[in-house]
């Protein structure tokens, strides 16, 4: 028989070894810095909460797909990296029968009843975040404080106090307020090294993030001090490394993500400056996934050989 050497198939055409399982699998261990620090920062309770989102999403997984006689994705370990980061996104002392209704709207309304994974059109622990803080905005901004925390941030977040009396190592090392993984800084760096060393994400949304808020952050302010604090509070740094970097809702192409990270960096920085809200970060990287389609368009490049076609130009009163 004749050696077949053409082979025509679908995209994508260059492959390697890389699976589902393998890829959510880093991203499990990249949170684990900020499953720790959530812990040794807010108490066991910081665990608690970690687990019950995590098996609520793997259960709401497992049943859904159970009902509807689909093939089970459990396995893949998405449902889990859904339920630690939703857990991540919010606060030690959250009700635990909230944490399930977060994890109920994240896998079943906009994971499963999609299509599963791939087709959702947001990140679904985003949307089960956003849809807590909209239903329970109470719940949501009652954080507790470490007792180490410095007594300017008693009453405030870092965003929402005096940004000249906030302590940048306090930030750094998650000494104040706020959502269990957002607080601690070195943490979620630790997990970005992570996951850049094993290639599971790129910096170009990440890096495009951060470096959009910097400098308009720095252009507006003038102070270094408050632009750090700015950088490393409210959820921008966790948003920017394991939330925008959703390989369903980003960008597949290099120019497409850095102009996803600019459009995310800026959306901040108009939410936070110019509205009621000291956040901002979730909102925005909604609004990124919702124009990620058209990102891809914009960015996809063109075949080789391709010319681009010429307009037709109509003669006025000449023949037909």
């Amino acid at each position: 028989m004749e050696e077949q050497r053409l082979i025509v198939t679908a995209s994508p055409h260059i492959r390697d070894n890389s699976t589902t399982r393998g890829l959510m699998g880093n991203v499990v261990i990249a949170l684990v810095p900020c499953i720790v620090a959530a812990a040794f920062i807010f108490g066991m309770r910081a665990l608690l909460v970690t687990g019950v989102t995590v098996a609520a999403c793997v259960g709401f997984e497992y049943l859904y797909t159970l009902l509807l006689k689909k093939p089970n994705p459990v396995g893949d370990l998405s449902a889990v990296v859904t339920g630690i980061i939703l857990a991540m996104n919010l606060p030690v002392n959250m009700p635990l029968w909230i944490c399930v209704v977060g994890a109920f709207i994240a896998i079943v309304v906009i994971k499963q009843l999609f299509g599963g994974i791939g087709c959702n059109f947001a990140n679904p622990a985003l949307i089960g975040r956003i849809a807590l803080f909209l239903g329970f905005a109470t719940r949501m901004t009652d954080y507790v404080y470490p007792d180490v925390a410095v007594d300017a941030l008693a009453t405030a977040t870092p965003l929402a106090a005096d940004s000249g009396a906030v302590s940048l190592v306090d930030m750094f090392l998650g000494l104040h307020g706020g959502m269990m993984g957002e607080v601690c800084t070195l943490a979620i760096l630790l997990g970005l090294a992570y996951l850049l060393a094993t290639r599971t994400i790129g910096f170009a949304i990440p890096g495009s993030i951060l470096i959009t808020m910097f400098v308009l952050t720095f252009a507006v302010t003038g102070d270094l001090h408050s632009t750090l604090v700015e950088m490393m509070g409210g959820g921008l740094l966790f948003g920017a490394v394991f939330m925008a970097t959703d390989y369903v809702t980003s960008p597949f192409t290099t120019k497409g993500r850095i102009i996803y990270g600019i459009a995310i960096g800026l959306l901040t920085f108009v939410i936070r400056n110019f509205s009621s809200m000291n956040e901002g970060m979730s909102f925005a990287i909604l609004l990124g996934n919702l124009l990620t389609p058209w990102f891809n368009a914009w960015s996809h490049q063109i075949p080789l050989g391709r010319t681009k076609a010429r307009k037709a130009v109509s003669k006025k009163g000449g023949a037909a």
